[in-house]
Protein backbone atom coordinates (compact mmCIF):
# COMPACT_ATOMS: atom_id res chain seq x y z
CA UNK A 1 0.00 0.00 0.00
CA UNK A 2 1.30 3.46 -0.94
CA UNK A 3 2.39 5.68 1.87
CA UNK A 4 2.55 9.10 0.24
CA UNK A 5 0.30 11.22 -1.90
CA UNK A 6 3.01 11.26 -4.58
CA UNK A 7 2.53 7.49 -4.94
CA UNK A 8 -1.17 7.78 -5.84
CA UNK A 9 -1.56 11.19 -7.50
CA UNK A 10 -2.23 11.69 -11.19
CA UNK A 11 0.53 13.75 -12.77
CA UNK A 12 1.21 16.03 -14.45
CA UNK A 13 -1.89 18.11 -13.82
CA UNK A 14 -3.81 19.85 -16.57
CA UNK A 15 -3.61 23.59 -16.01
CA UNK A 16 -5.07 26.77 -17.46
CA UNK A 17 -4.86 30.50 -16.84
CA UNK A 18 -7.83 32.40 -15.35
CA UNK A 19 -8.52 34.07 -18.71
CA UNK A 20 -9.11 30.74 -20.49
CA UNK A 21 -12.64 30.50 -21.92
CA UNK A 22 -15.08 28.01 -20.47
CA UNK A 23 -15.34 26.36 -23.89
CA UNK A 24 -11.57 25.76 -23.93
CA UNK A 25 -11.72 24.27 -20.42
CA UNK A 26 -14.60 22.00 -21.42
CA UNK A 27 -12.75 20.84 -24.54
CA UNK A 28 -9.67 20.03 -22.45
CA UNK A 29 -11.80 18.00 -20.06
CA UNK A 30 -13.42 16.15 -22.96
CA UNK A 31 -10.22 15.54 -24.91
CA UNK A 32 -8.18 14.46 -21.90
CA UNK A 33 -11.05 12.54 -20.24
CA UNK A 34 -10.65 14.45 -16.99
CA UNK A 35 -13.02 16.15 -14.57
CA UNK A 36 -10.81 18.95 -13.30
CA UNK A 37 -8.31 21.56 -14.42
CA UNK A 38 -6.02 23.45 -12.06
CA UNK A 39 -6.05 27.23 -12.50
CA UNK A 40 -2.62 28.80 -12.36
CA UNK A 41 -1.09 32.24 -12.67
CA UNK A 42 2.46 31.82 -13.81
CA UNK A 43 3.42 28.58 -12.10
CA UNK A 44 1.37 29.18 -8.93
CA UNK A 45 -1.86 27.40 -8.09
CA UNK A 46 -4.82 29.76 -7.78
CA UNK A 47 -7.73 27.35 -7.83
CA UNK A 48 -9.48 24.38 -9.34
CA UNK A 49 -12.39 24.08 -11.77
CA UNK A 50 -14.39 20.89 -12.14
CA UNK A 51 -16.86 19.64 -14.68
CA UNK A 52 -19.56 20.19 -12.07
CA UNK A 53 -18.44 23.83 -11.63
CA UNK A 54 -18.91 24.35 -15.36
CA UNK A 55 -22.37 22.81 -15.30
CA UNK A 56 -23.67 24.49 -12.14
CA UNK A 57 -21.93 27.87 -12.17
CA UNK A 58 -21.82 28.49 -15.89
CA UNK A 59 -24.12 26.51 -18.15
CA UNK A 60 -27.03 26.52 -15.69
CA UNK A 61 -26.64 30.27 -15.28
CA UNK A 62 -26.65 30.88 -19.04
CA UNK A 63 -23.00 31.86 -19.45
CA UNK A 64 -21.71 32.24 -23.00
CA UNK A 65 -19.02 29.57 -22.86
CA UNK A 66 -17.24 30.94 -25.92
CA UNK A 67 -16.50 34.27 -24.21
CA UNK A 68 -16.88 33.74 -20.45
CA UNK A 69 -13.66 32.82 -18.69
CA UNK A 70 -12.83 30.30 -16.04
CA UNK A 71 -12.09 33.21 -13.67
CA UNK A 72 -15.83 33.26 -12.92
CA UNK A 73 -16.11 29.52 -12.33
CA UNK A 74 -13.15 28.18 -10.43
CA UNK A 75 -13.01 27.44 -6.72
CA UNK A 76 -10.51 29.49 -4.74
CA UNK A 77 -8.82 29.27 -2.42
CA UNK A 78 -8.25 25.60 -3.03
CA UNK A 79 -7.37 23.10 -0.35
CA UNK A 80 -4.15 21.36 -1.36
CA UNK A 81 -1.64 18.84 -0.04
CA UNK A 82 2.11 18.28 -0.29
CA UNK A 83 3.36 15.26 -2.24
CA UNK A 84 5.18 13.75 0.75
CA UNK A 85 2.09 13.77 2.98
CA UNK A 86 0.68 10.40 3.98
CA UNK A 87 -2.39 9.30 2.01
CA UNK A 88 -4.34 9.26 5.28
CA UNK A 89 -3.93 13.05 5.41
CA UNK A 90 -5.41 13.32 1.92
CA UNK A 91 -8.40 11.24 3.02
CA UNK A 92 -8.82 13.44 6.10
CA UNK A 93 -8.69 16.68 4.10
CA UNK A 94 -11.15 15.39 1.52
CA UNK A 95 -13.54 14.32 4.24
CA UNK A 96 -13.22 17.57 6.23
CA UNK A 97 -13.78 19.77 3.20
CA UNK A 98 -16.25 17.52 1.34
CA UNK A 99 -14.12 17.47 -1.80
CA UNK A 100 -13.37 14.78 -4.35
CA UNK A 101 -10.18 16.18 -5.85
CA UNK A 102 -7.13 17.54 -4.06
CA UNK A 103 -4.34 19.41 -5.85
CA UNK A 104 -0.85 18.24 -4.94
CA UNK A 105 1.39 21.27 -4.51
CA UNK A 106 5.05 21.79 -3.69
CA UNK A 107 6.17 25.33 -2.84
CA UNK A 108 3.03 26.74 -4.46
CA UNK A 109 3.54 24.85 -7.71
CA UNK A 110 1.04 22.18 -8.78
CA UNK A 111 2.52 18.73 -9.33
CA UNK A 112 -0.64 16.65 -9.71
CA UNK A 113 -4.07 15.85 -8.38
CA UNK A 114 -5.19 13.09 -6.04
CA UNK A 115 -8.81 12.11 -6.48
CA UNK A 116 -11.30 10.08 -4.56
CA UNK A 117 -10.93 7.46 -7.29
CA UNK A 118 -7.12 7.39 -6.92
CA UNK A 119 -7.53 6.72 -3.20
CA UNK A 120 -10.16 4.05 -3.83
CA UNK A 121 -7.82 2.26 -6.24
CA UNK A 122 -5.04 2.42 -3.66
CA UNK A 123 -7.04 1.44 -0.60
CA UNK A 124 -9.47 -1.14 -1.97
CA UNK A 125 -8.87 -2.05 -5.61
CA UNK A 126 -11.86 -4.41 -5.55
CA UNK A 127 -14.36 -1.73 -4.51
CA UNK A 128 -17.04 -0.49 -6.88
CA UNK A 129 -15.53 3.02 -6.84
CA UNK A 130 -12.10 1.64 -7.69
CA UNK A 131 -13.61 -0.40 -10.52
CA UNK A 132 -15.37 2.66 -11.94
CA UNK A 133 -12.23 4.80 -11.51
CA UNK A 134 -10.09 2.26 -13.34
CA UNK A 135 -12.47 2.08 -16.32
CA UNK A 136 -11.24 3.78 -19.47
CA UNK A 137 -14.58 5.45 -20.21
CA UNK A 138 -14.81 3.99 -23.70
CA UNK A 139 -18.22 2.49 -23.00
CA UNK A 140 -19.80 5.77 -21.98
Amino acid sequence: MAATVRDVMSAPPHTAAPDTTLAEIARTMRDEDIGDVLIVEGDRLRGLVTDRDLAVRCVAEGADCSTATVADAFTAPTVSIAPEEHVNNAVRLMREHSIRRLPVVEQGRPLGVVSLGDLALERDPRSVLADISAADGSDV
